[in-house]
């Protein structure tokens, strides 16, 4: 990794009043010092400027520049997002040490979400590779560009669990699992924030959204969420715990409305849980206009209400809106709003401001001006190499009949599909600073891979879709998805006349990244039909056919499935993903990715996923019954379970040795496997630790996650897989609410997916 270590010059003061002399470092980087200047802080500040702190800005149509100058110069302004060049940074920050009163620093901040300026997959994906070291990577270089940029903080990782694929953002997410999802999000803020957010090349998480946004009903985006406490604390809320625990300096409250009460007006979840149980001494910032919505929840009767309800509720930043402005002031003078509850949240922005570093120097993270890169998209900006390495590692192999690949590289292959040559598709959603024009596509990775060897042909063979409607929503802000002229049948021709010639076929199909988004919530999980009629052509020719599909979502595939001779799930791998992508087609890399999320079948099986409660007649696949819970119109069970993953290699996993058959209260035991690679090739694989309470005070899922492991072997080599099994994987909350582990058998499952496990028990005493 190419990290450039630099002493960032500490701005010249001299300009400032004799007011501000003792605003800036240098200032010892502890709690007790923190508080002791905010509290000093906060004495010397008026009421507007206390709310001006509490304000989260945009720049762009609505809030232009010369309209952030003057909220500047009149201390109405705490921070900024979606400003991500360091001029532009460095002209606001000299704004405020030059217009403003007390020349509080302002933080800047941005949805780096899967990379800054090199993008990586989608979180979705970096989950597929079940690899702790590569999501610390993904960190590294994510807080290196985004801190480079003059960035403080960014709005991630997002860690609602989402058993709803219908939902578009669960691109930004890690999964259907709890305890995956709490591995990778605390993972991404030890990361991102390294030592200290105040480091040179280190920036502040904000968690988001909190809480429980992934379980929108119906997957429509911004709906509400109803469920039980329990489920709540057992499957909901732990990523959250796990990434703050972690270190995280930021929240981000959801949009979605819990048990029938906003997130952004619920104190329970903002004041008792989040500051009360878990001792969060961070930032709670809204979503984009949450505050606003309130009155359309139904919660609040006008602004006012909004903003009072807000505050009572614990919100301490208003991103986006001006209401905090508008209506705080005469909240405080009527009394409805206490000065202890702004000097409260004014606070928390000023500890974060703090421990960013900003008062030791303002612009720290931006560095000299004569430092600036001269190219903003310069391609020596760029970390290429990690890009790759981490898409390799995302990559999940779902079919391989008859060793369909690895492809040879001097063979001539048609690569046809609508996603097959698309540089910003294989960004996928949130993808921050990066540029498309700098992105591979697998049609250049291709002939980057069989340079001087093979043939590589290519059409575009349809269009993303053939619906209007949905071509127009897909570029409603931008010229997001080409849209071919040509008839359906046309385009279809021309893939086929090239796959005649071809050896083998290539179809990268899916989702366009802004089908897997933010607002973009499906109805169905289908491909799109024009794609659907190109692959139905493309298996008539008679050639071999593999299917590399792009989509921030599990897709219904059977059909799919069934057509192709191999299937790739690549989601939207970033920067490097064509080059990713083509050294597992072509067996440069072995892949080793297990999936995240369970692929339904339908959509009328949703929700569908592995830690499911048993019922009192639950349905025995060799054994059918009807009188038990299932569909009697299609296979039961998803087509491909969570977990799972082929390899160009085969892996064997001997039975469960368990160190003791009994483990004693508050104690531990060891369960361990031999893990052998019985194929060809060197090969990685994970290993999955799942844990089962057959006899509880409450239903407790058939299987949970507890453990896993990536484990790298040689053909023929073994290695002994151990996994620490301790109180804390047996605990749950009961019907009281109490977090407790209770005496009884526990079962192990220990296997290379959740379905295809070794198993084996124990007794908790």
């Amino acid at each position: 990794m190419k990290w450039i270590y630099s002493v960032s010059l500490a701005v010249s003061l001299a300009m400032q009043p004799a007011f501000a002399d003792d605003l800036f470092g240098p200032h010892p980087m502890t709690e007790q010092a923190r508080d002791a200047f905010v509290n000093q802080l906060l004495s010397k500040m008026t009421l507007d400027e206390k709310i001006g702190q509490m304000r989260l800005i945009s720049v762009g149509p609505d809030t232009p520049k010369s309209a952030v100058r003057d909220m500047i110069q009149h201390g109405q302004v705490g921070a900024i997002f979606n400003t991500v060049t360091r001029q532009d940074i460095r002209a606001m920050q000299d704004q405020v040490m030059q217009l403003s009163r007390l020349k509080i620093p302002l933080f800047f901040a941005y949805d780096v979400v899967h990379g800054q300026r090199t993008i990586f997959p989608i979180p979705l994906g970096l989950a597929a590779s079940w690899d702790l070291d590569a999501i610390a990577e993904v960190g590294r270089v994510s807080a290196y560009e985004a801190a480079d940029d003059g960035l403080n903080m960014t709005w991630a990782p997002m860690v609602d669990v989402s058993r709803e694929p219908r939902w578009g953002r669960g691109s930004e997410g890690f999964g259907e699992d709890t305890f995956l999802s709490a591995q990778m999000g605390s993972s991404m803020v030890k990361a991102m924030q390294g030592k200290s957010a105040a480091d040179r090349f280190s920036i502040m998480t904000s968690v988001k959204h909190f809480a429980a946004y992934g379980a929108v009903e119906g997957g429509r985006d911004y709906n509400t969420v109803d469920m039980s406490p329990q489920r709540l604390f057992q499957d909901y809320l732990p990523p959250y715990k796990a990434s703050l625990d972690a270190g995280s300096g930021g929240v981000m409250v959801a949009l979605n409305s819990l048990n029938g009460t906003p997130a952004t007006a619920d104190s329970w979840l903002l004041k008792d849980i989040l500051r009360g149980d878990w001792k969060f001494k961070g930032i709670t910032i809204s979503d984009h206009g949450a505050i606003k919505e309130l009155i359309k929840h139904g919660v609040a009767s006008d602004p006012q209400d909004a903003v009072r309800i807000a505050m009572k509720s614990g919100i301490d930043m208003s991103m986006s809106d001006e209401y905090y402005s508008k209506y705080l002031p005469g909240l405080v003078k009527s009394g409805a709003v206490s000065m202890a509850e702004v000097d409260d949240a004014a606070r928390h922005v000023l500890n974060v401001k703090y421990d960013m570093g900003l008062f030791n120097d303002p612009y720290s993270h931006l560095g000299p001006k004569e430092s600036d890169p001269q190219d903003t998209n310069a391609e020596s900006r760029l970390h290429r190499a990690e890009a790759r390495d981490v898409a390799r590692k995302s990559i999940v192999l779902l079919k391989n009949w008859r060793e369909t690949l690895p492809l040879k590289k001097d063979a001539t292959i048609a690569l046809v599909g609508p996603l097959a040559d698309s540089q910003r598709d294989i960004m996928g959603s949130w993808s921050a600073a990066g540029v498309a024009k700098q992105s591979i596509p697998l049609l250049q990775g291709m002939r980057n891979a069989m340079a001087g060897k093979g043939t590589v042909l290519y059409a575009k063979g349809a269009n993303i879709s053939d619906n209007k409607g949905i071509q127009d929503f897909l570029n409603l802000y931008e010229q997001a998805v080409s849209v071919d002229k040509r008839s359906p049948q046309e385009l279809i021709d021309e893939a086929v006349a090239q796959a005649k010639k071809a050896d083998v076929v290539v179809a990268a199909v899916g989702e366009a990244q802004g089908m897997a988004h933010e607002a973009s919530s499906r109805s169905d999980l289908v491909i799109p039909p024009s794609q659907q009629k190109l692959l139905a052509a493309l298996k008539a020719t008679g050639k071999p056919l593999v299917i590399v599909l792009m989509n921030g979502r599990p897709l219904t595939v059977v059909n799919e499935d069934k057509q192709a001779d191999a299937m790739l799930e690549t989601w939207f791998s970033g920067t490097e993903g064509g080059n990713a992508i083509a050294d597992v087609l072509f067996g440069d890399y072995n892949p080793s990715g297990k999936l995240p999320v369970s692929f339904p079948r339908s959509v009328g099986q949703i929700p569908i996923y592995y830690n499911h409660l048993p019922t009192g007649r639950p349905y025995n696949f060799a054994k059918p019954n009807k009188y038990t819970s299932h569909y009697y119109d299609a296979v039961n069970g998803p087509l491909y379970p969570f977990g799972y993953g082929l390899s160009y290699t085969t892996f064997t996993v001997s039975p469960v040795k368990m160190s003791s058959r009994t483990m004693p209260r508050n104690g531990s035991v060891e369960a361990s496997v031999t893990v052998t690679n019985s194929g060809k090739r060197d090969g990685a694989t994970v290993v999955q630790l799942y844990l089962n309470d057959p006899v509880a005070s409450i239903s407790r899922p058939v299987q949970e996650l507890r453990g896993f492991q990536r484990i790298m072997l040689k053909a023929g080599e073994s290695q002994t897989v151990k996994f620490k099994i301790d109180v804390d994987a047996l605990k749950f909350w009961n019907q009281k609410m109490q977090h407790i582990a209770e005496p009884g058998k526990i079962n192990v499952m220990i296997g290379l997916d959740s379905v295809r496990t070794q198993d084996a028990q124990f007794d908790y005493l």
